[in-house]
């Protein structure tokens, strides 16, 4: 549900942007790149919580935890200029790229904030696969961010994005084993409790604002302030007409 929500409002926003241009939009990106990748950061993190190791309590780094949430937004961001700077295959595959690496190294940034007494592998094979998973999901993305037009393609984009996003994290779950060391329990970090009441404040609070913004710019009304620009047709070659001969 949060990466549903989160993709609703980032293609709302994108459209907006495409709208009105890159140059006055600059608002609409800022926008669009907080709350998608705060929705993959979210789905990501409340997933998490549910990761349980059998006999230990699991603590969590707060600045790298952090850190995973600056970098879902930041590529994100980024993903969405580069892909639409131009609306070129050559933009949209870069922009999916850099934008599925940079969520993929989230989802491992927000694992490695996971303080625990043992140590944690992963399987290399899998963690491709939810690389590749990642820049397809990204790719496919910041496609729909070019073409989102009306509620109905947001919606049914939106619904595939989820899926999209909870198959990459589920896949990099897989990846991972862990091994206890010690069964004393951590003291550093703090527990999955402490970021339960600021991570739903948060979440509320960005899907808000985001959403009053979108509700009080309508498309119709961008569109009618902000007319495609008309092209027009080249210059004729004049044609002259010699005299008759008398």
């Amino acid at each position: 549900m949060i990466a549903f929500v989160g993709s609703v409002l980032g293609l709302a926003c994108s459209s907006r942007l495409h709208l009105v241009g890159f140059a006055r939009g600059k608002t609409w990106l800022g926008s669009g790149a907080v709350a998608l990748g705060t929705g993959i950061w979210g789905m990501h993190f409340v997933a998490m919580l549910g990761y349980d190791v059998q006999g230990v309590t699991l603590r969590y780094n707060v600045t790298l935890t952090v850190l995973s949430w600056v970098l879902a937004v930041g590529v994100v961001g980024v993903g969405i200029y580069v892909a639409g700077r131009d609306s070129s295959w050559p933009s949209l595959l870069a922009g999916g790229l850099l934008a599925g690496v940079g969520v993929a190294g989230m989802h491992y940034l927000g694992m490695a904030a996971i303080i625990m007494p043992g140590t944690m592998s992963y399987d290399g094979s899998t963690v491709a696969l939810s690389i590749v998973i990642a820049v397809v999901a990204a790719t496919a993305a910041l496609w729909a961010t070019l073409r989102a037009r009306g509620p109905l393609f947001i919606t049914g984009a939106a619904l595939v994005m989820a899926f999209a996003i909870s198959g990459m994290h589920y896949t990099g779950m897989a990846a991972v084993s862990s091994t206890i060391t010690d069964h004393t329990d951590p003291t550093t970090g703090v527990s999955a409790s402490a970021f339960v009441l600021p991570l739903i404040a948060g979440l509320s609070l960005i899907v808000f604002v985001v959403a009053f913004a979108v509700l009080m710019n309508p498309t119709e009304e961008l569109a009618a302030d902000n007319p495609a620009p008309v092209r027009q047709a080249p210059p004729q070659p004049a044609t002259t007409h010699g005299d008759w001969p008398s």
